[in-house]
Formats: C-alpha cells, sequence, structure tokens
C-alpha cells in the first residue's frame, strides 16, 4: 500500500496551480485606465475699438459708359469697329446707307430753288408797284399787297434753306463717330441689318479711373458719405485690394429691395479692372457704443437654451475645465475680431474655439497649442 504522504503527480500539479493563483489575487488589484482627455483650442476674449466694418457686392463700371445709336433710321452700310477696339475721338464706329437721305437732300434743294425764283419775282412785282405807287399810278393797297408778297416769298426761301440744312445733317447721321476716346464695350448690330433711330448699337467704355456701383442697404446709408475711403477686392484679381473713395451718394431707393445706389471711385491706377467684374466693397462705419468685447464666432454655440460659449479654466500640464456660460451677442463686427459679445463675458477669458459641439460643462478638456497662423481672434 502506498504512503498516504506521497501524492500523485496530477494531484501535486493541480495543487501547485491552486496555490498560484491563490497568492495572485493576494496581491494589488490592476488600476484601471486614465481616460483621455478631449483637445481643444482657445482663445483669449479681446476689446477692440468701436469701428465695424461691413463687406457689400458691387459691380465694376467704366468712369464714363456711353450708349450708343444712330439719329436716323436706316440699313447698316459697314460696321468699321469690333468688339474690344480701342477708339479714339471722331472715329468713325460705323455708317449706314445714306441714299434715302441723299435724295431728301436733293429735293431740298429743288425746294430751296424754286423758293429763291419766287422770290425773285415777287421782288420784281414789288419795285414795279412801288414805281406806279410813286407816280400814283396803283393804289396804297397795291402797294401793301407787293410788299406782303415779297415778304412771304423771302420766308419761303428762309424755310427752304432750313430743310436743306436739315436733309444735309440727316446725312452726316448715318456716319457714327466715337464722342471720346475709349473702348468698345459692346456690339449689337451687324451689316445689312435695319436699325431703328436711337436703338443702342454700341457700348463705349471710357473714363480713366473705374468705378463700383454697390447697392447699400437703408440701415447703413445714413454713415455713407461722399469723400469716405473704402477698400475694394475683385474675384478676379486674387490677392489685390484697391483704394477707393465715395464719390456718389443715392438719395432714392432703387429697385425693389430697400437700398440705396453709391459709387465709389477707385483711386489708383487700375487697368486690368474690367467693366462687369465682380467685387467686394468694404465699408468702416463708426461704432456708437464705444469699444467692444469680442470673441470669435466660431466659439459661439447655440441649442434650445440659447447662445453660449465654454470658458477654460487652466489646470496644469495643457489641461483645464471648461465650463458653459450663456451669453448675449450683437453684431458681426467683420475685419475686427468676430461677433460682439454684449453680456456674459470678459476681456482676457479664455474660450474654446474647436471642439464646442462636443463637450459639456465641467468637461476635463486637453488644450493643444494654437496652429501656425491662427491669431487670438
Amino acid at each position: 500500500m502506498n504512503d498516504p504522504r506521497e501524492l500523485s503527480r496530477p494531484s501535486l500539479g493541480l495543487l501547485i496551480l491552486t496555490l498560484a493563483t491563490g497568492l495572485a489575487g493576494c496581491g494589488d488589484e490592476p488600476q484601471a485606465a486614465t481616460p483621455e482627455l478631449r483637445p481643444v483650442r482657445t482663445v483669449f476674449v479681446e476689446r477692440s475699438g468701436g469701428g465695424v466694418t461691413r463687406t457689400l457686392a458691387g459691380v465694376a463700371r467704366a468712369g464714363v459708359e456711353s450708349r450708343l445709336s444712330f439719329r436716323v433710321a436706316g440699313t447698316v452700310d459697314s460696321v468699321d469697329v469690333a468688339l474690344g477696339d480701342r477708339v479714339r475721338n471722331r472715329q468713325i464706329l460705323a455708317r449706314l446707307d445714306p441714299t434715302d437721305y441723299e435724295l431728301k437732300v436733293d429735293e431740298a434743294e429743288a425746294g430751296l430753288a424754286q423758293a429763291q425764283a419766287g422770290l425773285r419775282r415777287a421782288e420784281a412785282d414789288y419795285e414795279r408797284v412801288r414805281a406806279l405807287y410813286e407816280n400814283k399810278n396803283a393804289s396804297k393797297g397795291e402797294l401793301d399787297a407787293a410788299r406782303a408778297g415779297a415778304e412771304s416769298a423771302q420766308a419761303q426761301v428762309e424755310s427752304s434753306a432750313k430743310r436743306l440744312e436739315q436733309a444735309g445733317q440727316q446725312v452726316g447721321y448715318t456716319v457714327l463717330r466715337a464722342p471720346s476716346d475709349g473702348a468698345i464695350a459692346a456690339v449689337s448690330l451687324e451689316v445689312n441689318e435695319n436699325v431703328g433711330a436711337g436703338r443702342q448699337v454700341f457700348l463705349l467704355t471710357a473714363g480713366a479711373e473705374p468705378e463700383i456701383e454697390v447697392a447699400v442697404p437703408e440701415v447703413l446709408i445714413a454713415q455713407v458719405e461722399v469723400g469716405q475711403p473704402v477698400s475694394v477686392r475683385f474675384d478676379a484679381l486674387p490677392g489685390r485690394q484697391l483704394a477707393a473713395e465715395i464719390t456718389e451718394v443715392g438719395v432714392a431707393v432703387t429697385g425693389s429691395a430697400s437700398t440705396f445706389q453709391v459709387t465709389a471711385g477707385i483711386a489708383e491706377p487700375a487697368d486690368d479692372v474690367r467693366s462687369g467684374m465682380a467685387a467686394e466693397v468694404t465699408f468702416t462705419f463708426k461704432g456708437d457704443r464705444g469699444e467692444r468685447i469680442l470673441a470669435p464666432g466660431v466659439a459661439i454655440g447655440e441649442d434650445r437654451d440659447g447662445r453660449f460659449v465654454f470658458v477654460l479654466e487652466r489646470g496644469d500640464n495643457g489641461t483645464g475645465v471648461v465650463h458653459r456660460r450663456a451669453v448675449r451677442v450683437g453684431e458681426p463686427t467683420e475685419g475686427l475680431g468676430g461677433i460682439e459679445i454684449l453680456d456674459g463675458l470678459a476681456e482676457g477669458e479664455e474660450v474654446v474655439t474647436a471642439g464646442v459641439r462636443r463637450l459639456s460643462d465641467g468637461m476635463a478638456v486637453k488644450v493643444l497649442a494654437a496652429a501656425p497662423g491662427e491669431s487670438a481672434a
């Protein structure tokens, strides 16, 4: 019989495993993993001057735009310029067939010759009757009638001369000339086309400096005045910002919207600005409430409880705790730092600008360094 103190090999292995497990259970429990902090970016709330900027859409126009038309109707005989051509003052742009008007000149010349012949006859009659009257061979009534006939014939000559002059002018009107130096911006006629008097056939742009037409809302028009400096930017000319000043301010609402037409003249050479280019005109208006507390628009959230920001309470090693705070906002202050804060923030407080939607009041966060080129506003 085996010694009861002996243990079989399987039993011995089981015992060792049990002891090892028990010893492990007597040690410290494993620590829970530290939760990862949500990263955020922040800026400091700033105070700015009272000025407010507004950027409004506009359209470039030449300093002078002439809509040219013929003063008489007719058939186009020739078009002597093309779209984009530079033209000189009095240069011929187009001609109408002058045949009909030349015939009217001939007719007027014949009428004048006939009137002149009638005048000579009437003057001769008057001289004859006057001689008879002096010899007491004609009555006073006959003399007066002869004088009236001569005067009427003289009036007929003058009228015929005017008709001839007018017919000659109409022949001249069949030639359309440029009223000044400039460039052809639009052409709307073709050879052999019949055009009416007064119908626009060319658009001539002139003027040394281009202008910008911009529609200003009625809430701002009282702050716009002639001579006010503005800046202009064109999408077609990236990277360029041109200085300009207000030259005209409308006094009546234009179009269906409550806007007033305002014109700004570019105050520097801008040969690459062409009529019709879309522009952005930036106005700077004086504020009426002095300095303002400003916060970036991305820092302001909104839900059913209203607008809010998360203010950072700094901790150690780039960490902190965010606190939700309700704010009351004013007007956007484009170019001066964001949105005006009327209530809820003070200058120098630090607000979250990235990750606002995933935060909650009292959450611990990790503060990231500012991105390259990122300003505090």
